[in-house]
């Protein structure tokens, strides 16, 4: 495992603000994970698919990526931030998103959960 400098992180509350400004928010879950709860603005692209996928970020905004407690967002954010991008981490994930009592909406639009 390598050992990189720490990445910026954002609170929820901070994330959403940063989000209503123009930052993006980047969901890492997998599919079962997204399907039951997410932020309403959230791209999802899952870990494995982010270097494929890195043209569906838009370079010239801010980026925050989230996953469900966090870690798996700081590994998507070290290689996001390798590549260029201005990353920001979202501490605690989508726990902490929902804990601060933030949308989170379900696959088919309804209110849902964090798995």
């Amino acid at each position: 495992m390598f050992f990189r400098t720490k990445l910026p992180s954002v609170s929820a509350r901070d994330a959403h603000g940063m989000i209503s400004d123009g930052a993006q928010l980047v969901d890492v879950r997998e599919k079962m994970e997204w399907d039951y709860g997410h932020a309403p603005s959230a791209k999802h692209i899952p870990l494995n698919t982010i270097p494929a996928n890195l043209h569906k970020i838009d370079k010239t905004k801010p980026v925050i990526v989230v996953c469900r407690g966090g870690s798996r967002s700081a590994s998507a954010a070290a290689f996001l931030s390798e590549q260029g991008f201005n990353v920001h981490n979202l501490e605690g994930g989508m726990v902490s998103w929902a804990r601060h009592g933030l949308d989170v909406v379900a696959g088919n639009g309804r209110p849902g959960t964090v798995a």
